[in-house]
């Protein structure tokens, strides 16, 4: 049995992102632009008709995947594989603070070099491992001809992809960066391998009502 595509969803916007900090694995909820984002999707996605979700353990990405399950009746299964890059010690800093307190690896991470987020973080190779290894093993345990979509972070769900399909490492910055609740599409081919079909989709988000 595989799944016939696979929806790579990364979670609605955070404080942290609107603020430009680096979030790794930091806990943080969704803002209130994120939850509507979410909520907004969700319709777009429901009428993919998937017969699976599941979602990095981290509280935003479970919060963007709460109302596709309540629209799709599906319960949300939890795996820490899907979580973002570990950033250590670098985490809630911007980048401009990252470069005074580890100025080498923030400038050798600024070239696009595969450096491990602060010395207790992680590299880009280690997400993409254990990111591809998930969304394999969803996609092979999937009834035939079904979609899954997995609720993620946006540099474990870019990387993860690459790695899913082929691509090599060092072709993975030439894809751009995906948009709060952006989402990659990926197929199974007649051939058994996995192929970008879609990528930075944006679903239809009406704009937050004005404060009155």
């Amino acid at each position: 049995m595989t799944a016939a595509r696979i929806i790579v969803w990364r979670h609605g916007r955070t404080e942290w992102n609107a603020s430009g900090l680096f979030q790794g694995q930091a806990d943080v909820p969704l803002d209130e632009l994120g939850r509507h984002q979410a909520a907004s999707v969700a319709r777009t996605l429901a009428r993919k008709k998937p017969v699976a979700i599941v979602a990095s353990d981290l509280i935003r990405a479970r919060e963007t995947a709460a109302p596709l399950a309540e629209r799709t009746g599906l319960e949300v299964s939890l795996d820490k594989r899907l979580r973002e890059i570990h950033v250590g010690s670098w985490e809630g800093l911007t980048p401009e603070q990252v470069a005074k307190i580890d100025p080498e690896l923030a400038a050798r991470y600024r070239r696009g070099e595969d450096v491990r987020r602060s010395p207790t973080g992680e590299t880009v190779e280690e997400v993409a491992s254990r990111v591809a290894e998930a969304l394999e093993e969803f996609g092979g345990s999937a009834p035939e001809g079904s979609t899954v979509i997995a609720v993620m972070h946006g540099l474990a769900a870019r990387v993860g992809v690459c790695r899913l399909v082929g691509f090599p490492p060092e072709t993975w910055t030439r894809l751009g960066g995906l948009h709060n609740c952006g989402w990659i599409s990926v197929e199974r081919h007649s051939g058994g391998y996995w192929r970008i079909e879609e990528y930075n989709v944006q679903g239809a988000v009406e704009p937050l009502d004005p404060i009155s």
